[in-house]
């Protein structure tokens, strides 16, 4: 007799297992589509299934919460950790626990511009209450300059720097330095240095670069040209040890280690690794400073609002809270940085290619002119001046 093959028909799959030394012929049946549901309901309350209930219903939940806290600490999307969630009830209520929730890694909490909307708030806030340092300083950098809500996102980013976080520690100090969110007059140097001092402590790259500058330029403290250099070599090394690290088995490239004996010639003080040819790539930006690029760029055209400039260094995407909030380049003026963190990772990347000099470029309403107070030297090179708006 012939028979009817194909999706709506179960497949038939002959067994022999051995039962109190009694060869017995059984029937594994494989379904598809949503009759595999039906099937599993079915043996869930079938009376002959010893128990009643599946094995993950008798799992504690402290070894449920263990598994997801797991989970949330090593996904690498946010869609890794969701997909987890929405496939049961049970792992639904657990995996907004607030431990679950605390040891969200920076991966699972990178939220994209283009998918921001009230849910994605309400889940960095939760993970934010839930005592998460990088929901603090994410949905605080969102809030500061997105939202534009300055002390809710100010608050965040000290929540998140009380706990040691590294980066937003130098977020508020470039607030500081720049007065962010206030007036020229509520620029505080010295506590910007103070909070460079502690990220640069905990090995944040950008704050040690950033660190070098005001020592050497006695910006904020004072002035100690060898020392700033010091942190300045650092800053490189540590650059390099993080590239390397994030690829062990990589080839280093000869244009990373081209050697230019005549760069530091007659110089003084300690020469940086860029001295020697140690141009390695730009490390990759927080996922914040990334989602700020892709908000302002997506939403306003790179344009924040009337007579703001964002910072040019592609992988920063701070924007102006006040006009003339940031420094350019008294070189060319035709690019302005938020920090000399920036502006020396930009001269790497592209400007240094860019730069032309012009005999003086006019201010765009002649605001600036009673506000210049001599030229910085803020790149780690010495080869581009900035000067303060």
């Amino acid at each position: 007799m012939r028979t009817r093959r194909g999706l709506c028909y179960p497949k038939v799959i002959n067994m022999c297992v051995e039962n109190n030394n009694r060869v017995v012929k059984r029937r594994k049946v494989e379904l598809a589509g949503d009759q595999i549901l039906r099937y599993r309901k079915k043996l869930k309350t079938s009376p002959e299934i010893a128990g009643g209930h599946d094995f993950f219903d008798a799992l504690p939940d402290d070894l449920v919460l263990c598994i997801l806290s797991k989970l949330s600490a090593t996904a690498g999307s946010p869609a890794d950790f969701v997909n987890v969630l929405i496939t049961c009830k049970r792992l639904n209520g657990l995996g907004v626990h607030s431990l679950v929730l605390s040891k969200a890694s920076q991966k699972m909490l990178a939220v994209k511009a283009k998918n921001w909307s009230d849910s994605s708030h309400r889940f960095l806030k939760l993970c934010a209450d839930s005592g998460n340092a990088e929901a603090c300083y994410t949905l605080g950098m969102v809030r500061f300059y997105c939202l534009q809500n300055r002390g809710s996102g100010a608050s965040l980013m000290a929540k998140a720097a009380i706990s040691s976080h590294a980066s937003a520690l130098y977020s508020l100090a470039v607030i500081q330095f720049n007065g962010s969110g206030g007036s020229k007059n509520d620029k505080d140097l010295r506590a910007g240095v103070a909070l460079c001092a502690r990220a640069a402590f905990l090995g944040h790259v950008d704050a040690l670069r950033e660190l070098g500058h005001c020592l050497q330029d006695g910006y904020g403290v004072k002035q100690n040209i060898a020392e700033g250099r010091r942190f300045l070599v650092q800053a490189n090394a540590r650059e390099l040890a993080i590239v390397l690290a994030a690829n062990p088995s990589a080839v280093v490239p000869r244009s990373w280690l081209t050697c230019n004996p005549h760069r530091h010639a007659g110089g003084s003080g300690c020469p940086l690794l860029s001295d020697f040819g140690c141009n390695v790539p730009a490390p990759e930006a927080h996922p914040a400073n990334g989602f700020l690029s892709e908000w302002f760029s997506s939403r306003f055209g790179g344009v924040p609002g009337p007579g703001l400039r964002l910072c040019s260094h592609s992988g920063c995407g701070r924007p102006e809270t006040r006009r003339h909030e940031f420094r350019r380049c008294s070189v060319c003026g035709a690019v302005n940085y938020c920090s000399r963190a920036c502006q020396a990772l930009d001269w790497k990347l592209r400007h240094k290619a860019e730069c032309a000099p012009v005999e003086r470029w006019a201010d765009d309403d002649g605001e600036n002119a009673g506000n210049r107070n001599g030229n910085d030297n803020l790149n780690g090179n010495d080869e581009e001046a900035m000067e303060e708006s």
